[in-house]
Order: structure tokens, then sequence, then C-alpha cells
């Protein structure tokens, strides 16, 4: 079983943890812009089926 032989520094651990909270802060950014493309029917490069869009609304 691997163990850690030393223990980590807090300037790396913390350093590590905002690498990973922005990650995903990158993501977030990213999903509400093609939102907002997509309903103010905007180029993107995403590919969607308008028919179902429509279908749901019924």
């Amino acid at each position: 079983m691997a163990v850690p032989k030393k223990r980590t520094s807090k300037m790396k651990k913390r350093s590590r943890k905002s690498i990973w909270i922005n990650k995903s802060n990158i993501q977030a950014q990213r999903a509400i812009s093609l939102a907002k493309s997509l309903a103010t029917n905007g180029e993107t490069s995403f590919v969607y089926s308008q028919s179902n869009i429509d279908s749901s609304d019924n």
C-alpha cells in the first residue's frame, strides 16, 4: 500500500487546491458562455437538434 513518506507543505497543498478549483471555474464560465450563446441564437460550434427542443415544449 502506498504511503506518503513526508508531509505535504501548506503552500503545495493550497497551490494544488487552487488549481483544482480554478479548473472547475473555467468549465463553469464556458458552460455559461455556451448557454448565453444558445439563448441569443448566436453562432457556436455546439451542434444540437432543434426538433428535440421543440418537442419538449408540448
